[in-house]
């Protein structure tokens, strides 16, 4: 049996848009037939199909990839169990701003705007 290399040990990602999906099994530690495997079984990943159906993954689906990979690979996760983590993540509200100091712009406390905006993205995710 193979054992996989943890996240921390995978290659630096390129500053690249765009990725094949030869690339990000190289970056991510993860076979071509995983990957597309994965695609099936977590909404979230789905890369770009250009013509002749080639996938191209952004930066985003290898932060993901590799996200995954370690819920399942590190981590000891089911595929429902990562699917299920990923899913509560992406509904959890990111922390309010409370600053120690009022964030300051033109004379101005911005904190409360900050905290609006992070409420909208927030629902805006959902």
């Amino acid at each position: 049996m193979e054992v996989a290399t943890p996240n921390s040990q995978l290659p630096p990602i390129p500053g690249k848009r765009y990725f094949t999906i030869g690339e990000v099994s190289d970056l991510c530690g993860v076979k071509t037939h995983v990957l597309r495997y994965w695609e099936g079984e977590f909404p979230s990943l789905k890369p770009m199909k250009r013509r002749g159906n080639r996938r191209y993954y952004q930066r985003e689906d290898v932060l993901l990839i590799r996200q995954i990979r370690a819920l399942l690979y590190e981590n000891g996760y089911t595929i429902s169990g990562a699917r299920q983590k990923l899913l509560d993540e992406a509904h959890t509200p990111p922390p309010s701003v409370h600053p120690l100091e009022p964030i300051v712009l033109n004379g101005h406390d911005v904190a409360p705007l900050v905290e609006e905006l992070e409420r909208i993205l927030f629902i805006l995710k959902c």
